[in-house]
């Protein structure tokens, strides 16, 4: 069986992922310090963290004029030639609790080895002089300060491969397939009909569940006589094998081998014996069909059948096609345009209020 097709799905992944280092630099002897002059800064030991080196400056009289007043502290890489995107979190921390401490964070950035942007953000003002030295402060104890320093290095992210995801292929429901060999297998059937000399087997659990004619008939007066036999009459027995084979595989047969005019003359016997056994599907099904092939020679014989069996839409269609025709002289000499005057009189009368209709407009 052929297999529907299915659409290739590919995927790829990008993945990003961080290192994170934490650095501590304490500075014994923070009085000597003091008075080294603006810009003048100490250094702590290099660190690595995701693959880059690291260092914290430590401005004891502020980096610069403007902030003389207040002690500085910086981050920066020291990896040569290097560019590295990180945030981090600089704080000095409490010698008494460690719960408590002073500080400030940076989103992710750019740090580039070759430029001024090698350092974080300059907090010029990271802490007044006088709050770091009041003696209250719990940031300078024993004349030592500690600074705390977390880096978190974000790496470049990675694209894996796009690689095409296998599909298990499942195929189209066979459902129908399978019920139209039980038909043509005859196993199991439990009643056979009698159509013109021909005779057919069938389940009637399948006749029930596609028509509700058929559950009245095998679960009401049938079910009462015990019939297992049942004569159609007025039906063809091509007809009637293509009703089953619709019941079954809820598919038309293959009509192929018709003619035009056969293939018409089939469609019409299915409506009706759609009608008859009260299945609107292929009802709708042979009105569809009879729809697109209407033309001159049918379309009369279509209107009155559309009549008798209340197809409205159709017979609307029926209407329009011949009230828009050309060449009507050609269609009233048909011989379906003759039975459709004896047979549906009043289909006429619909027939000519609408073409006044359209000859008013």
């Amino acid at each position: 069986m052929r297999m529907s097709a299915v659409p290739k799905k590919t995927s790829s992944r990008c993945i990003t992922v961080a290192e994170t280092g934490s650095h501590t630099f304490e500075i014994v002897g923070y009085s000597l310090q003091k008075g080294t002059g603006v810009g003048k800064f100490v250094r702590s030991g290099t660190f690595t963290v995701g693959g880059y080196d690291w260092s914290i400056r430590f401005y004891p009289d502020g980096s610069s004029t403007d902030s003389e007043e207040y002690v500085t502290i910086c981050l920066e890489l020291m990896t040569s030639n290097a560019t590295a995107r990180a945030s981090y979190h600089l704080r000095l921390a409490s010698q008494q609790s460690p719960l408590c401490w002073w500080g400030c964070k940076s989103g992710p950035r750019l740090f580039k080895s070759c430029d001024v942007t090698r350092f974080g953000p300059r907090n010029w003002d990271f802490i007044l002089r006088c709050d770091l030295e009041e003696e209250e402060s719990c940031y300078l104890v024993d004349d030592s300060i500690r600074i705390e320093c977390e880096v978190t290095v974000i790496r470049e992210p990675q694209l894996s491969e796009t690689r095409v995801e296998s599909e298990i292929e499942v195929p189209p429901c066979d459902m129908m397939a399978h019920f139209g060999k039980l038909l043509e297998q005859k196993k199991g059937t439990d009643v056979s009909f009698i159509v013109g000399g021909d005779s057919f087997e069938a389940h009637k659990i399948v006749l029930v569940a596609r028509s509700p004619v058929f559950m009245a008939e095998f679960y009401g007066r049938m079910r009462e006589s015990g019939m297992c036999c049942v004569t159609v009459q007025d039906m063809q027995p091509d007809v009637f094998r293509a009703l089953l084979h619709f019941i079954y595989t809820d598919s038309l047969p293959d009509m192929d081998d018709l003619d035009r005019d056969e293939y018409s003359e089939m469609i019409q016997h299915l409506l009706v014996a759609s009608d008859r056994y009260a299945m609107e599907r292929l009802k709708l099904m042979c009105q569809c069909i009879l729809r697109k092939n209407l033309d001159v020679e049918t379309v009369a014989t279509t209107l009155a059948l559309a009549d008798q069996q209340n197809c409205d839409e159709l017979k609307a269609a029926c209407i329009e096609f011949i009230s828009s025709s050309r060449d009507v002289s050609a269609l009233v000499a048909t011989q379906g345009y003759s039975s459709l005057k004896r047979s549906c009189p009043s289909v006429l009368v619909d027939l000519y209020e609408k073409t006044s209709k359209l000859f008013k407009t």
